[in-house]
């Protein structure tokens, strides 16, 4: 069994991307290619689709407002340049959001995200034994990722980054003593981070674990000598830094 996969971006480059990162997702196949949303209905009358990769930004109608003339959606990957549509996005259930420019990695994790709520709607919906769904693909988590700062992309080790800071449309990124500014949300960082060595804290937060050296209330010290609050909202992972850091 495969997710029957549709293209929906105004931008070659990006067809080419997504079809290049398919060929290595045994359970995606492409089933077809449009470059304006106003294509896609005729499409899914001649085609059945169960996940579509789509854009927001595209000629006369965005990708969102098109999704909002759909009764019966097929599951769908949001892939876009711009960060600010996310929320709205998740709005309208989407199974996750891909900011552009965005790598294999993280590629792959949306893909198996699609499956598992692929999987869950067929169980809902089945009346007899369904076949065994395909396995999720694994692969190592990122080491470095790219980060958009004063108009360049900067290459950083994650190893190296102690926490992010909320700062209204912006993320600090701090490393020891230094911090690296960037135009993003902390949320979309926290899909993007490995999740066994960063943790939300609070809700202005992420955290590396590997440098906290001690909490006390609600209090994380790092063995850079800063001191982060832990939310009120947060205090279950309390736990998750206790078992989890290594120090």
């Amino acid at each position: 069994m495969s997710l029957r996969c549709l293209i929906v971006d105004d931008e070659p480059l990006a067809h080419d991307i997504i079809l290049r990162y398919m060929e290595d997702v045994p359970f995606l196949e492409n089933c077809g290619q449009c470059y304006r949303a106003t294509e896609v209905p005729d499409f899914l009358n001649r085609q059945a689709i169960d996940l579509i990769f789509l854009d927001v930004r595209m000629p006369k109608l965005n990708g969102l407002d098109f999704l909002r003339t759909l009764q019966q959606r097929p599951l769908v990957i949001i892939t876009s340049a711009f960060e600010e549509h996310a929320l709205e996005s998740f709005d309208l259930d989407v199974c996750d959001y891909l900011l552009k420019p965005f790598r294999f990695d993280r590629f792959l994790k949306a893909a198996n995200r699609a499956l598992s709520d692929y999987t869950l709607r067929q169980q809902a919906t089945a009346t007899t034994p369904a076949a065994a769904p395909p396995s999720p693909v694994t692969t190592a988590a990122p080491e470095r990722i790219y980060v958009r700062s004063d108009k360049k992309q900067i290459l950083l080790n994650l190893e190296d980054i102690y926490y992010l800071e909320s700062l209204g449309n912006y993320v600090k990124i701090w490393d020891e003593q230094r911090f690296l500014l960037t135009p993003r949300t902390l949320s979309s960082f926290e899909s993007q981070l490995p999740a066994d060595t960063f943790i939300r804290i609070h809700k202005s937060y992420i955290l590396n674990k590997k440098f906290v050296r001690y909490i006390e209330g609600n209090i994380i010290s790092l063995k850079n000598g800063k001191q982060l609050p832990l939310g009120k909202n947060y205090k279950h992972v309390v736990k998750q830094l206790l078992n989890g850091q290594g120090t």
